[in-house]
């Protein structure tokens, strides 16, 4: 790391704001002052943001927002954009400066750094070759391919040549795989070998194989050799005519020096994500270059202070998140290349293996490679809690400044925590009281609704503020706003990097029965912003239960109490109850099944399953297994349950439909004439058993 004299620090929102006043002759007596702006004024707000970032564009923009409409907002139109193009413009700078790209580690503590002009080089490699392979703007990538600086080669020369990529962590099973890559027709496969977590080697050959066979839009294979398997007889064998990705990336001549990704309308497809609801196939989200890129800056920079490795005020920053391909924290880790910081990547198991537990693991590895912005899971978190984890016996940790979280809320005792073993090590101001940037958001929409603010107060347990740009409010039944109580959380107004549309979604049904038909169109919609037809369509609704400020305390911070629907929320981690379903009742012994997630105001994630199996079947060991198994393979190992319960029959509406979420609420202490109506179900008379078992629960924990 390149070493320079520092100015004394400044907050990145304390730099934008004085920049407002510099340049545009506003200020703000109070953030939330700021925030109304911002949330009200949305062309200027906006702007302010292109203006702030020095987007650029070789056609001007000819409004901001020039259709203020939920869904369909229609951002910057005349505008092009390219996430690639935003990356490589910090080429020369940045290495100028002497510093990495990516710095990579993986279980086995191989590392990997990845220079700027090294990045280019590979980028336009692999997209020459995607071209020549014939991928046009458009197509579809999809990728199976773990946490690694490969991924985002592959990731950034997809979309430098207009095509659409999606990707998938590779511990998930096939058929978890094919209900998102089946949706989106893919052209290219860009796959690996396998992978290693909780030290032990994971050969995926297979599942490739089984992709390839069962989506026939692909055209072409790259397979990266992760475990070195490729290349040799056993690939081979299970995957024809595939193509060495070490080869994909090896080119170096006139044409890899000269290309430029292109030049693509501000909202033209970026990535397909997916985030699953309770009843059919995971959702294929849709986002755009433009949105996505200017949303991820404003988060990224300004409200999560990591700024730009080689500016004088960041100088050197190390940027880490952890996460898997599988979670939107991987796009959010890859979006610091935006604006030239260095990303710092970790592939495997952060709490060590099964045999040999180890939570010390992943600050071991920021310790030993510096890094400034140190981010996981709120689950990792508490982990390290309960472990006994001491940072004292970690190494330097002295370049940390900040701790991030998301995923689910942060529990006070665990933020407590880490601010006291901070406190017990530190060799920086910062480090006497760390920061901690404890976030909400949403694979949705490719960014955060409630994050962090460096100069506003710290309350364990709650999240700062809501970001800029975001209408968030919390709606009380009666879908009206309210201070200091639980509510939906909304947003009142379009951001950019809203969903575009989802993939096979015929007249958007399902984009709107997902985020917008909760409340009547029109329905607490904000004034000010664009151009708003007489439909505005209605706000987001996202699922979430929210408390903006607390009148007990006086704060103004906001809580995220877990999901308001029956979406599984493990470790960070969303999956659709029916993604489970399909799962467990493919078994010939299982009827029927039920699962909910108690993951709720900072509590551990708690989520047990109900299971009704043939007659003259019995849920013994043996039977767990079977059921775990078939969710191992099919999901994940992170999806499965905390304990497995017999039942005669799951509680199911009038409709045939089951009732996850008056048993979740059932299960978190409501009162069961207040979570649901008798007369509206099909079996009532099953309800004694789940009200038994409610009191059981509660009592325990």
């Amino acid at each position: 790391m390149s070493e320079t004299p520092t100015p004394a620090f400044i907050p990145q929102i304390r730099l934008y704001q004085n920049w407002l006043r510099d340049t545009r002759g506003l200020s703000f007596d109070s953030y939330d002052a700021l925030w109304r702006w911002s949330t009200t004024e949305l062309d200027a707000f906006w702007q302010s943001i292109w203006d702030y970032f020095d987007l650029r564009s070789p056609t001007p923009h000819t409004a901001v927002l020039a259709k203020n409409v939920m869904p369909g907002a229609k951002w910057f139109p005349g505008a092009q954009a390219n996430y690639a193009q935003q990356v490589l413009r910090h080429v020369g700078p940045a290495h100028a400066a002497g510093f990495a790209a990516i710095i990579s580690r993986n279980e086995k503590g191989q590392q990997h750094e990845l220079s700027w002009p090294e990045l280019r080089r590979q980028v336009a490699s692999l997209a020459l070759h995607l071209r020549e392979a014939g991928v046009k703007p458009g197509d579809r990538v999809a990728a199976y391919l773990p946490n690694i600086p490969e991924t985002m080669v592959a990731f950034l020369a997809t979309v430098s040549i207009g095509a659409v990529w999606s990707v998938c962590a590779p511990d998930m099973g096939t058929n978890a795989v094919l209900d998102r890559f089946r949706q989106i027709d893919p052209v290219v496969l860009i796959a690996c070998d396998g992978v290693t977590y909780g030290g032990r080697d994971f050969d995926r050959l297979g599942v490739v194989a089984e992709m390839r066979a069962a989506l026939p839009t692909l055209r072409h294979v790259i397979l990266h050799r992760n475990l070195g398997h490729a290349g040799d007889d056993k690939s081979s064998d299970l995957i024809a005519d595939y193509y060495p990705f070490a080869l994909g990336i090896a080119r170096n001549d006139a044409k890899v020096a000269a290309f430029e990704p292109l030049w693509l309308p501000f909202d033209h497809p970026l990535w397909i994500v997916y985030s699953s609801g309770t009843t059919g196939l995971p959702k294929p989200i849709v986002h755009g270059h433009g949105g996505t890129v200017i949303v991820a800056l404003a988060l990224k920079i300004i409200h999560n202070d990591v700024g730009c490795s080689y500016h004088p005020n960041n100088w050197g920053e190390r940027y880490h998140w952890y996460s898997s391909t599988g979670w939107v924290m991987w796009n959010a880790q890859t979006s610091g290349l935006l604006n030239g910081t260095t990303c710092v990547i970790f592939d495997g198991n952060p709490g060590g293996s099964k045999e040999k537990p180890d939570w010390t693991t992943l600050w071991r590895f920021g310790a030993e490679l510096g890094v400034t912005f140190f981010g996981a899971g709120a689950a990792f978190f508490a982990n390290c809690l309960k472990a006994g984890v001491d940072l004292s016996t970690c190494g330097d940790l002295s370049k940390v400044r900040a701790l991030g979280t998301t995923g689910s809320p942060l529990s006070p005792e665990a933020q407590q925590w880490g601010t006291a073993q901070f406190a017990a090590i530190a060799k920086t101001e910062a480090q006497q009281d760390i920061w901690w940037c404890n976030i909400s958001g949403g694979t949705d929409f490719a960014g955060a609704f409630i994050g962090g603010h460096r100069e506003l107060p710290q309350v364990p347990g709650e999240m700062q503020c809501r970001l800029m740009g975001c209408a968030v409010e919390a709606w009380n039944d009666a879908g009206e706003p309210v201070l200091g109580e639980v509510g939906e959380l909304v947003c009142a107004q379009p951001i950019p990097s809203m969903p575009l549309y989802f993939v096979g979604d015929t007249n958007n049904a399902r984009l709107l029965s997902s985020y917008f038909e909760m409340y009547p169109p029109g329905h607490g919609r904000k004034p000010g912003g664009g151009d708003r037809p007489a439909d505005a369509g209605g706000v987001w609704r996202h699922g979430d239960w929210l408390r903006i400020g607390n009148p007990a305390t006086g704060s103004t911070g906001c809580v995220i109490f877990g999901r308001s629907d029956a979406t599984i929320n493990r470790h960070g981690l969303r999956m659709g109850t029916s993604e489970l379903y399909s799962a467990v009742e493919a078994l010939p012994e299982v009827l029927d099944s039920m699962v909910v997630d108690l993951e709720y105001l900072g509590r551990e994630s708690y989520m047990p399953l109900f299971v009704v199996l043939r007659e003259g079947q019995a849920l013994d060991e043996a039977m767990r297994a079977t059921i775990n198994g078939a969710i191992r393979t099919a999901l994940s190992p992170r999806f499965l349950p905390n304990e497995i319960f017999q039942v005669a029959e799951i509680p199911r509406t009038l409709s045939g439909k089951k009732q996850e979420l008056p048993i979740k609420k059932l299960l978190l202490g409501h009162p069961l004439e207040k979570v649901l109506n008798r007369e509206a179900m099909a079996n009532p008379g099953c309800l004694a058993w789940y009200e038994a078992f409610a009191a059981q629960h509660q009592a325990r924990a």
